[in-house]
């Protein structure tokens, strides 16, 4: 499954909606996807699952780059 991670790069921050970044990557869980970002100092605000039509959308845009961790 892959998932859509909205996070900001600094968890000692406070989060700003301008300063929000995400990143694709592939999980079998949302547990999984916490355990793989867990050495990367992001506060993440929301985890979202992308499946049919949202992973079709999300795939014809020119950012998605699915993260190898």
């Amino acid at each position: 499954m892959i998932y859509k991670v909205y996070y900001q790069e600094n968890a000692n921050e406070i989060p700003v909606r301008e300063n929000t970044k995400s990143l694709y990557l592939e999980a079998t869980s949302e547990r999984e996807v916490r355990e793989k970002l867990k050495d990367r100092n992001y506060n993440i605000e929301f985890i979202q699952l992308l499946e049919g039509n949202y992973l079709e959308y999300e795939q014809a845009s020119p950012n998605f780059v699915l993260e190898e961790i």
